[in-house]
């Protein structure tokens, strides 16, 4: 059997991408055959047939896992108890999280100034290429304007940070006015986000990025806020369903990322609750005086297990 009849057989199979994948992965195989053809003829060769099945089976692979996912539907079966499952997009995965995120709303009361967050952060990390998974459960009182000292935890180390310099700013903010001061609307938030610039994979990238700050950070929302910044990223046309599979301290989740951002929104695959975030990360390594490199591969997702407003470090709500 040829390549090109089992790529045909497998995309008619029942179980085989959905009819938007395969056309993301047309696009992308006439885009890659287009560069390709180019550059051969520049060389005076033919683009092999292996060649095409590989841009043909890779194509295909990448726009079915990045278009949609099978997930809870989040209503139940009331005879059977079970979620009914259905395949959504990541657009529609960022819109539910923020009709469940305004549906839950925030039991933390807003905090002054001059208390503190307290918070319980669990943080997994493996290698990339396979390994041990190390694990550590971080507890942190951070000032709410930085105006204070903080005791800040960071894989089982403790660090005592002290307070924010007189022009040094927190962005996105801590402080609960200034978040209030945010928009709510998503298409001005989007705006907000985008910092002036025109809507480009570049500035798209910055708004994803920024997106991911704003909820990495110890913070109360006002209402509205996570909704609405959920809802301004699901416009953005080139996010991506990623790492459907990710173990959440024992909650299956699925990601949303973008291109070329090592950052991934992590959501339960049936409530589509906010997890946290996963990250790309690596270890730096001095190969020479002024030298390094990057070693050490890992993803590391944090979750937040538990964030309280509280009046002086050391204390629980």
């Amino acid at each position: 059997m040829d390549e090109l009849t089992r790529v045909r057989e497998w995309g008619a199979d029942s179980n085989g991408p959905s009819d938007q994948a395969r056309t993301a992965a047309r696009t992308r195989l006439r885009a890659a055959m287009d560069e390709e053809s180019r550059g051969l003829a520049s060389r005076g060769r033919e683009l092999s047939r292996r060649l095409m099945f590989r841009a043909t089976l890779a194509g295909m692979t990448a726009a079915a896992v990045g278009v949609a996912v099978v997930v809870a539907r989040g209503d139940e079966d009331e005879d059977e108890g079970t979620p009914r499952l259905s395949t959504v997009s990541a657009t529609e995965v960022l819109r539910r999280a923020a009709r469940r995120s305004r549906t839950q709303g925030s039991e933390v009361p807003p905090p002054r100034n001059d208390q503190y967050f307290y918070t319980k952060t669990y943080i997994s990390r493996t290698p990339v290429k396979g390994g041990r998974t190390r694990t550590w459960t971080d507890e942190s009182w951070m000032s709410v304007d930085g105006s204070r000292p903080s005791l800040r935890e960071e894989y089982g180390k403790i660090h005592n940070d002290p307070p924010l310099g007189e022009h040094e700013v927190r962005w996105p903010p801590t402080v609960y006015s200034k978040l209030q001061k945010m928009p709510t609307d998503p298409d001005k938030l989007l705006d907000a986000l985008r910092m002036g610039q025109k809507s480009s994979p570049e500035s798209d990238m910055h708004v994803f990025f920024e997106g991911c700050m704003l909820m990495m950070g110890p913070r109360v929302m006002p209402p509205g806020l996570q909704a609405a910044a959920f809802e301004a990223l699901s416009k953005l046309p080139r996010i991506r369903l990623d790492y459907d599979d990710v173990d959440v301290a024992g909650r299956s989740a699925v990601g949303v990322s973008y291109p070329e951002v090592d950052w991934t929104f992590l959501f339960d695959r049936r409530t589509y609750d906010y997890l946290g975030l996963r990250t790309k990360g690596s270890v730096p390594k001095k190969v020479g005086k002024d030298d390094w490199v990057q070693t050490g591969w890992y993803w590391e997702t944090r979750t937040l297990q538990d964030i309280q407003v509280v009046d002086r470090i050391g204390q629980h709500a």
